[in-house]
Parts: C-alpha cells; sequence; structure tokens
C-alpha cells in the first residue's frame, strides 16, 4: 500500500518509429514501425493488469502512437504534454541520414563533446534548455495526485531526466555528456521510478530509480 503523497512513476520510450529503422534524424512528425508498433502491444500487455491512473504522452507522433496501443489494454485517460517531448533537434539534420557527416559533425559538437550547458548550435535545445525542463516536468510530476503514472516520452529526454534525479541541480553539461554515453534507453523499455515526499521533508532527495531500461523480450 503506497503511503499519502507516494508515487510510482513508470517512464516508457516509445517504440521503434520508422525514422529510428531508417536511421534518420527525427522532428515531431513520423509514426511507428512494424516492430515500434510490436513492441507497444508487448509493453501494452505488460501493463494489461496494472493499476495505472493516467498516461502522460509526448504529444510527438510516434509517442502518441505508443501510448494508444499500450492504452488498448487499459482503458486509461491520456493527457498530451509538451514537457515530455524530445529535445528539439538543429533544424539543419532532421529528415537527414544520422551517419552522413553533415550530420555526425553537428552531432560531435552538441552531443558529443564537453562544452558549456548555454552552447546553441543553432536552433536545437541545448542542455540547460533540456535540463530546465526536466526539472520542471519532475515538479509537475511531484505536485499531480494520482500515485501511479506511466509517462510515454524519448530516448534523449528521459536520460536527462534520470540524470536530474541522481544529480539534481548540480547537473553539468559535462556530466551529462559522460552519463549519457553510459545510459542506455532501448525503444519501449520501462524506467520505474518512486518519488517520496517524506524523503524531501528530512531534506533527502524525494526520487528513487527502481528499475532501469526493462525491456522485457522484444527489442
Amino acid at each position: 500500500m503506497l503511503f499519502p503523497g507516494k508515487k510510482i512513476i513508470y517512464f516508457v520510450r516509445h517504440g521503434q518509429s520508422a525514422n529510428n529503422a531508417a536511421n534518420v534524424r527525427q522532428g515531431s512528425t513520423g509514426g511507428l514501425s512494424d516492430k515500434g508498433k510490436e513492441q507497444a502491444h508487448f509493453v501494452g500487455e505488460r501493463f494489461k493488469n496494472s493499476s495505472i491512473d493516467i498516461l502522460l504522452v509526448s504529444p510527438y507522433d510516434r509517442t502518441k502512437e505508443t501510448a494508444a496501443i499500450i492504452n488498448e489494454s487499459m482503458n486509461r485517460p491520456i493527457e498530451y504534454t509538451p514537457l515530455l517531448q524530445e529535445r528539439k533537434n538543429p533544424s539543419e539534420i532532421v529528415g537527414k541520414d544520422a551517419d552522413s557527416e553533415e550530420v555526425k559533425k553537428i552531432m560531435d559538437i552538441i552531443d558529443r563533446s564537453f562544452h558549456e550547458g548555454a552552447l546553441r548550435y543553432s536552433d536545437e535545445e541545448n542542455f540547460e534548455d533540456l535540463k530546465n525542463r526536466a526539472k520542471a516536468f519532475l515538479d509537475m510530476l511531484a505536485k499531480r495526485h494520482e500515485n501511479r503514472i506511466l509517462c510515454v516520452s524519448h530516448r534523449i529526454f528521459l536520460k536527462m531526466v534520470f540524470s536530474y534525479i541522481e544529480e539534481g541541480e548540480k547537473l553539468n553539461s559535462q556530466a551529462f555528456t559522460v552519463l549519457d554515453f553510459h545510459t542506455t534507453v532501448q525503444n519501449t523499455a520501462v524506467t520505474m521510478c518512486e518519488y517520496n515526499p517524506w524523503r524531501k521533508l528530512i531534506g533527502r532527495n524525494p526520487w528513487k530509480i527502481l528499475a532501469v531500461n526493462d525491456y522485457g523480450r522484444i527489442v
């Protein structure tokens, strides 16, 4: 039985998208591949008998489709929030082959190098933008009345959420680059977290990661 105010949050990355399968850098549009749909159905079966109160979902096509498939087995309310959307890529790379020299050069600058948190290549979300959004999302979750929430989101944003849970305000862009490299978030992987406000009252981190990147058998 959950204590008053204590929450269990499940974070799920969307199923494989057609753009994932084609190795194309993505924006907000584009649905799931056949494999992605299969992955989403599998997750839905895993949650079929759960006591989820609500699904919070990124408004991108691939997350909305994933959530709709998962929810076929639960029939819970769905709420879309831009707080859960993926980090905005530079416009120059959206729709382009991730292995092209142009894209790799840009991603080396913004994703793989040690740089200041305010670095901005062009019109993308930078580290500080993403960190602030992760904090805002966790703050929003803490204030919600539901005790069991399923969140459907994206790889980079979920990595930032998990990094912020672990490091809090001391998280910087250099540390995130290392954490990003060493953290895996598979399509439809489930990460389970707990929020306990009583820990906050005694000056401890109210968030705890209980299970990471649990994706069952369909990868």
